[in-house]
């Protein structure tokens, strides 16, 4: 469904992807896992049409996005959940929603909205809440569920256990194993490895701009190398 091949990235002069290839075939949960400063979020930038390849395609869905500008990405099934989140912390919770589905015409906004609460039906009791008076946790789920007004067909979420409790942490995790039973295809951009690789059916690990490692998550959550750097066992 997502593949990028070769994809080499910088900011002007300065490089920071070097041949990032990766696939995300449609129905898994896939993780891009690495520390801070590897190129996570400027592998996401590119693929969303915010920073331009130095070179390497960007494919989805058979139709290559470099070039593309993001709103037409968006239009093609790919939504995204940022690391902050970016609510409207003024709007309620139901005008967050509106928000996410602006271009859909009423009946697919229904549509999507009902989907949106059977997911998430603490959402459905707090339409009028403001989104800023919310929970972390709660305002986690009013950020996915944003993403999915647009009736996607593949979601990108981006550090989604940031500052969250464990059990929040665990919720979150669940909300993706059911949008995949659903038929949504995920990437997850994480730093919680542990947890990542538990809830994922494969990983790539980017390390300094590059991937470092790929294959199956039961299998590298055994890795001596993830554990070591990663897991501190």
């Amino acid at each position: 469904m997502l593949k990028l091949d070769k994809l080499q990235v910088g900011y002007g002069s300065i490089q920071v992807l070097w041949d990032v290839t990766m696939e995300v075939e449609k129905g898994e949960i896939i993780a891009l896992l690495g520390p801070n400063g590897a190129g996570k979020t400027t592998t996401l930038r590119s693929v969303l049409g915010l920073l331009p390849p130095m070179s390497g395609e960007i494919i989805f869905k058979d139709k290559k996005l470099n070039g593309m500008e993001t709103h037409e990405i968006a239009k093609l099934g790919l939504a995204y959940v940022p690391e902050d989140r970016r609510l409207f912390p003024g709007m309620t919770v139901m005008h967050n929603l509106l928000m996410g589905g602006y271009s859909l015409d009423k009946e697919e906004l229904d549509k999507n909205l009902e989907d949106v609460f059977e997911l998430f039906p603490r959402l459905k009791e707090r339409t009028d809440q403001y989104a800023g008076t919310m929970s972390g946790g709660e305002q986690q789920m009013l950020a996915i569920g944003r993403g999915l007004m647009s009736g996607p067909e593949m979601i990108i979420v981006d550090e989604p256990s940031l500052g969250l409790a464990p059990q929040l942490v665990e919720d979150v995790f669940e909300v993706c194993r059911d949008l995949r039973e659903r038929g949504v295809t995920i990437l997850i951009v994480e730093q919680n490895v542990n947890k990542t690789l538990k809830n994922s059916d494969r990983a790539y690990v980017l390390e300094q701009g590059e991937i470092n490692m790929k294959g199956k998550s039961s299998e590298l959550i055994k890795n001596d190398h993830i554990k070591q750097s990663y897991l501190g066992i």
